[in-house]
């Protein structure tokens, strides 16, 4: 068997399409291909609004976090549904510094190799 990695299109197409399921689990490259797709979108938001105007830049950067908020919220907690924890230890992000540290580094662990009580080993294939 063979976990195979999701292509940066396809992350992004996924997160979107399951914008709002908190079901299920989602692959390490599916996590971090999106991840890295919402810092292009802001550095590229920032870079094109802000010699025009600070403030349409600060409007733009909101309508665009608004806009994948839950995408990204489903996305960490179907991540974390993968490495075998509940999704609610999503808001151990909310203790400063140290919160975010165990996030990412949870985040960054594989996959739990076989079926957990959240479902089936994500892109696997035979």
């Amino acid at each position: 068997m063979y976990q195979y990695q999701v292509s940066f299109g396809n992350a992004i197409s996924r997160a979107f399409s399951n914008y709002c399921n908190f079901s299920g689990r989602a692959s390490r490259s599916e996590f971090w291909w999106f991840t890295l797709f919402t810092a292009i979108v802001g550095t590229a938001i920032s870079a094109v609004f802000m010699p025009i105007s600070e403030n349409l830049a600060s409007v733009v950067s909101s309508i665009a976090s608004i806009a994948f908020l839950l995408p990204s919220l489903g996305l960490l907690w179907r991540r974390l549904h993968d490495i075998g924890k509940s999704g609610w230890w999503f808001f151990l992000g909310f203790i400063p510094i140290v919160g975010a540290i165990i996030l990412i580094v949870w985040c960054t662990r594989p996959s739990d190799p076989t079926p957990n009580i959240y479902g089936p080993v994500p892109n696997l294939s035979l």
